[in-house]
């Protein structure tokens, strides 16, 4: 079958990005339309990426904190691990936000093709999927195509035993030894979901350093919390991989050893992403892109095209959801004729690891850099009687301030919660507030989230939690 449509505001990809420009645009007045290549909506992140991560990861923290609440007198059995349920509910909680976010685009007229397009000029688009062909004439279109996963070469991803995230997430099994090729936040959480499930894991990385954009006090915690839940080979190289009688033998090499056969019985290649750009076709509207291969656009998320708009992970990093969905919604306001920018001053990112790592803004090697004079004031939760309480005292809040104006730069927290704890940060940063702002606000206690108000006093040497080292009868 053979059909031509037109619209105003095509969109291309239903992922939170996508989803969130063609709801917006359609919340705008105008007439929209949403393509999406597979027969669910959400993309990857609904289907295969934060949503089934975050459940899985839930799992293994609740895990977790039934082995630690031991030391406080409560004793539980091994936990039995049902592979079967646990596929089956990760499945029903995908089917729902996926059906969810169907009904939400019904409500709002906004028309869903499914298939995958590919541009034929600047004002269409082809959609071909198993039975039709759809021409779809546009006034304006947003990619929102997403990323994927990149594989490293001669290694063949998708097999029974080598697996990239979406196999990791789709658990075909608990491997008795794994191995993590990367050293980022995906490596790091399928790490910490597959030790908790009883696997014995292995992450190397090339890397001399682990999460180099992170202060290392923040590291320091955190290898000292994941010591004994799974193992670090930094500066390690893989020579060989083969699949050899159900089990991989893999070749390793780094500076403490020249090589060492290892056999695991699966692998995860996590060693980055990249853009879902290539069957666009986007030579065919003249859209450029950059030398990382994502596209390029300006503050109002357009391309050199002054119809099509890119957003969300095509534009490069970083590559999370929070930022694509803001996108969306500028790219759709701008395309209804507001005259809104892309321009936030931080976007928070999370390691939804074990202790989770939030961060936004500067760290002390981003203020070194730009020599600015800062101080990072730091409340340990060994201090904190909440975090005592909890078992979760290893953890820290620290921010980041400049000592000539009294902004708050940046703030990173570790510990149990902290990207629930980030966002009072986030919006001391995009509002500009003095540092007695946050001290000043009266934090419930006791809460993890007075941390920040007592890092605040740190600065300020008002504390009272800990000893303080500004005071003035010192």
């Amino acid at each position: 079958m053979v059909m031509d449509i037109r619209t105003q505001v095509l969109v291309i990809g239903s992922g939170p990005a996508g989803y969130a420009a063609a709801f917006r645009s359609s919340d705008l007045g105008l007439k929209t339309t949403l393509i999406e290549k597979y027969n669910s909506l959400g993309g990857v992140c609904l289907n295969v990426g934060c949503i089934p991560s975050k459940f899985l990861l839930h799992i293994a923290k609740v895990i977790q904190e039934a082995k630690e609440i031991s030391k406080q007198g409560v004793f539980f059995k091994t936990p039995k691990i049902d592979l079967d349920i646990i596929r089956k509910k990760k499945q029903e909680i995908i089917s729902t936000l996926s059906s969810g976010i169907k009904y939400m685009a019904k409500n709002r007229k906004v028309q869903i093709l499914y298939g995958m397009g590919s541009f034929i000029n600047k004002n269409t688009v082809l959609v071909v999927n198993e039975n039709e062909m759809i021409t779809v004439h546009f006034d304006h279109v947003i990619i929102a195509t997403g990323s994927q996963s990149i594989a490293l070469p001669n290694i063949p991803i998708n097999s029974e035993y080598i697996w990239n995230s979406t196999e990791a997430l789709s658990l075909r099994f608990i491997p008795r030894k794994m191995l993590i090729i990367g050293s980022g936040i995906i490596g790091l959480e399928m790490a910490t979901l597959y030790s908790a499930l009883g696997s014995q894991v292995d992450v190397v990385d090339r890397d001399n350093r682990l999460l180099s954009f992170l202060d290392q006090d923040i590291i320091n915690i955190y290898k000292k919390s994941l010591s004994e839940n799974f193992n670090i080979l930094l500066q390690t190289n893989i020579n060989e991989i083969i699949v050899k009688n159900n089990q991989i033998l893999v070749t390793l090499s780094n500076t403490n050893f020249d090589k060492k056969e290892i056999f695991y019985d699966a692998v995860l290649v996590a060693i980055g992403r990249k853009s879902n750009i290539l069957p666009l076709k986007l030579e065919n509207a003249g859209v450029k892109i950059n030398s990382n291969n994502f596209i390029q656009v300006d503050r109002q998320l357009r391309t050199n095209i002054n119809n099509i708009y890119a957003i969300g992970d095509v534009i490069g990093n970083p590559l999370l959801a929070h930022k694509g969905i803001h996108q969306g919604h500028i790219a759709a306001e701008v395309i209804a004729g507001y005259q809104h920018y892309f321009e936030p001053i931080v976007i928070p990112a999370v390691a939804y690891t074990d202790p989770e790592i939030a961060w936004v803004g500067m760290n002390e090697n981003d203020a070194i850099k730009k020599n600015i004079n800062y101080e990072a004031a730091v409340f340990p939760w060994k201090a904190s009687g909440r975090a005592i309480v909890s078992n979760c005292s290893h953890g820290m809040t620290k921010l980041i301030i400049n000592k000539d104006t009294r902004k708050v730069l940046g703030g990173i927290i570790i510990g149990r919660q902290a990207g629930e704890l980030l966002s009072e940060i986030t919006l001391a940063i995009e509002m500009g507030c003095d540092v007695e702002d946050i001290s000043l606000t009266i934090h419930p206690h006791p809460t993890l989230s007075e941390s920040i108000g007592l890092s605040a006093q740190v600065f300020l040497g008002t504390i009272t939690d800990l000893i303080n080292s500004k005071s003035v009868f010192k």
